[in-house]
């Protein structure tokens, strides 16, 4: 796109907006020809334009080599001897303007020669600029420049359109597009999180106004759009618009091959369901599978044969409409004479691979083995293989019996988040509500930017209605508000499930309180790796040791004195039932549920946490290696744990990571805590879930500004029923009469 910009932009003057070209002598004598026939016109160059001093010394000059008539500060002269310009009376501390007249020509065929002559000479005496008058006043140039500003603009090149250039780049913000306010760390504020929030209090750069480009670059257009402009628009708005280009033939035999490149790789982002993402779009606000997408339509661009591809859930976050999309880019791949690896849950996939690897039988220690292969058909005949269950029907999510009716409505007025339009929502109580919607179409904008923060500020204000910013109403019987999201539990290795959901601490003091504890005189803190008294001296309770290669990658090993197990000796003299507390961390919530069958308050959590597929997890996994989808359901254990009703839970794709067995046992987890008194909304795409849930709200009809509007809303039945929704489309399989 910088290519292109600089090899057909044009060039505008950033202070009067007016066009920059540079122009020949031939081709201003055709356009006069072709615009002025038969009117007279005067050629003229420009002297001095808005400069002071007297000029007598530069005019007699000029005289004496034969030009007799000027134009000064807009009156005409015609001096027939040298001394009239000692009379001129110019005062040299005003600005004068002083052209000098080449010649008046009727403009037809036959004076082309002598016009290209008179524009050429005034080339010459102005320094590259010449006045063409009539009843219309022109100036062209031979070099990029606007003589109204005086604004010269350089050769055009690809850097000058990189906010990462120094040429390209705003002078004031050097290209960030915000300007940081200076921080000041306090000694005892050694907290990054702390630090990233206050670097995201930053104002938009004055200069660029957020563009990230200088005056330069963006004064640059092509169909009148900067590239800025044209970066904003979405990926289905950029393709149309470069597609409905009106070029000139020139700049349409220069850009033939860039516009065919650059649609070309429109469309790839398309064809994997990214048309709502804007190319602007910085890096960061990016998901984990529009990042994988964005990286698979580069490589579908690239015609790359005999590459292996392994893709890990590319499905994540995809509607069923895009995630066809998505199955024919991976077959586009396969047929380009490539091998596709995908890890996948998704059944569609599944059922247009072309070999499936089963592995299993369970999760975890009770993973690990290759169950079945073959070809979908195959593994729907294979007994040992649940996921075959799953593809043959022998094992489903079935509709449930019976639907929940809506307690009441909260009603949420003007959600205009992002491309939501201005839209009125009524969300359920007392039931399980899915939020659907195309990849784009708003969901997320519509909950964590418009209902989160909304019953946020009514719970926090319940007794203090006063100036509310959001418009929510029917809240009342609400009493708290759970955002569970896929962000991270932990930052650092040191923070495990078991230190997330509380089980560390009573498993700590359960070894405390044992004879040979007390005996010993150890207090809880000794079964801590974070404590000096308990932890390894030699890796300081991380199990491992970090060798700095310098130049090199760090190489981590596990640390020879504890080999891995993150205590010192003493500590690991204590054991219960023969388990050290080591062993405990290396257990899995399965294990350990077993093993703690006699704790209660142990048992509940661990044996929530294998509810909701977790039972494969060990408890000392550092939370740094979790997916989102296992945060989520940590989250979500942590929440179930407590107890309570009238509480109203809201989860963003907790689906993410799961197998459809998976899947069963997270519903029934749902079900319960709606049976309890509570309500739930979940974010999602998968449709066993949507076709489960009491109340459906689907977002459309599009991704991106073609979204942001309610297409249906009622029972999972009755928003099959309507045309409009992508998401109806997908459910009337489940409905057929």
């Amino acid at each position: 796109m910088r290519v292109l910009y600089a090899r057909i932009g044009r060039p505008h003057c950033p202070k009067c907006g007016e066009p920059i070209k540079a122009e020949t002598p031939e081709r201003i004598s055709e356009l006069l020809l072709a615009n002025k026939l038969g009117k007279l016109v005067t050629i003229k160059a420009a002297l001095a334009h808005e400069k002071k001093g007297e000029f007598v010394a530069l005019l007699k000059g000029y005289f004496n080599n034969g030009y007799r008539r000027y134009v000064i500060d807009g009156t005409v002269y015609k001096f027939k001897e040298l001394s009239e310009l000692d009379n001129l009376g110019l005062q040299k501390n005003l600005r004068h303007n002083i052209e000098v007249i080449i010649d008046a020509i009727t403009i037809g065929p036959d004076e082309q020669i002598r016009l290209q002559e008179a524009i050429e000479q005034a080339f010459k005496l102005s320094g590259g600029s010449v006045v063409i008058e009539d009843e219309q006043r022109l100036i062209f140039s031979k070099e990029r420049s606007c003589l109204k500003c005086s604004y010269a603009v350089e050769e055009i090149e690809p850097r000058l359109f990189s906010f990462n250039s120094p040429i390209g780049a705003c002078k004031t913000c050097h290209g960030l597009g915000f300007v940081s306010y200076e921080y000041i760390r306090q000694d005892q504020e050694n907290d990054w999180d702390k630090v990233e929030k206050y670097l995201g209090a930053s104002r938009v750069c004055q200069t660029c106004k957020g563009q990230r480009l200088n005056e330069k670059a963006l004064a640059v257009t092509i169909g009148g759009k900067s590239i800025i402009e044209l970066a904003n628009m979405s990926i289905k708005q950029g393709q149309e618009f470069l597609q409905n280009l009106e070029l000139e033939s020139m700049e349409k035999e220069v850009a033939h091959d860039l516009l065919q490149e650059l649609i070309n790789r429109y469309s790839f982002l398309k064809n994997v369901g990214l048309e709502y993402l804007t190319l602007n779009r910085t890096a960061r606000t990016l998901s984990g599978g529009e990042g994988q997408r964005i990286r698979l339509a580069t490589q579908i661009g690239s015609s790359l044969s005999g590459v292996l591809y392994i893709l890990d859930e590319p499905s994540i976050g995809l509607h069923q409409r895009d995630n066809d999309r998505l199955i024919n880019t991976l077959k586009t791949l396969r047929d380009q004479g490539n091998t596709v690896v995908v890890v996948e849950h998704d059944t569609d996939t599944m059922l247009n691979a072309d070999y499936i690897i089963d592995m299993g039988p369970g999760a975890g220690v009770h993973g690990g083995n290759i169950v079945a292969c073959g070809t979908a058909q195959e593994l729907s005949q294979n007994p040992k293989s649940l996921t075959g269950a799953y593809l043959s029907g022998t094992k489903n999510i079935s509709l449930p019996n019976k639907l929940r009716k809506p307690k009441i409505f909260m009603h949420l007025e003007n959600a205009r988040a992002n491309n939501l339009k201005n839209i009125n929502v009524d969300f359920p109580l007392g039931v399980l509500c899915g939020v659907s919607g195309v990849s784009g179409s708003g969901k997320s904008s519509l909950i964590f930017q418009e209902l989160v923060p909304a019953l946020k500020e009514r719970l926090e204000r319940r007794y203090d209605a006063g100036n509310l910013r959001y418009e929510l109403s029917n809240v009342d019987t609400l009493e708290n508000l759970v955002v569970i999201d896929q962000s991270p539990i932990g930052r650092t290795p040191r923070s495990n499930a078991a230190t997330y959901l509380g089980i560390f601490d009573d498993v700590r003091a359960l070894f405390a309180n044992l004879p040979e504890s007390k005996i010993r005189g150890y207090q809880v803190g000794q079964f801590s790796f974070n404590v000096k008294t308990g932890r390894c001296a030699e890796c300081a309770g991380e199990g491992t040791i970090t060798v700095q290669m310098h130049f090199l990658p760090d190489v981590v090993v596990t640390c020879k004195q504890c080999k891995g197990k993150r205590y010192n000796k003493q500590t690991l003299d204590i054991m219960y039932r023969q388990k050290t507390i080591a062993d405990v961390l290396q257990m899995t919530t399965f294990e350990a549920a077993e093993f703690f069958a006699h704790h209660a308050p142990l048992k509940k959590r661990l044996d929530l946490m294998c509810q909701v597929g977790l039972d494969y997890l060990t408890l000392g996994q550092p939370a740094t290696t979790l997916s989102g989808g296992e945060a989520q359901r940590l989250k979500l254990v942590k929440e179930l744990a407590k107890r309570g009703s009238n509480t109203i839970y809201i989860l963003d794709e907790p689906t993410t990571g799961l197998h459809v067995n998976d899947i069963a046992k997270l519903l029934t987890v749902f079900n319960k805590l709606v049976d309890k008194g509570n309500s739930i909304i979940v974010i999602e795409h998968n449709l066993d879930v949507l076709k489960t849930v009491d109340y459906l709200i689907d977002l459309g009809p599009e991704g991106g500004q073609d979204g942001g509007l309610v297409i249906a809303a009622g029972t999972p039945e009755q928003v099959s029923q309507i045309n409009d929704s992508h998401t109806g489309k997908y459910l009337k399989q489940f409905f057929k009469v």
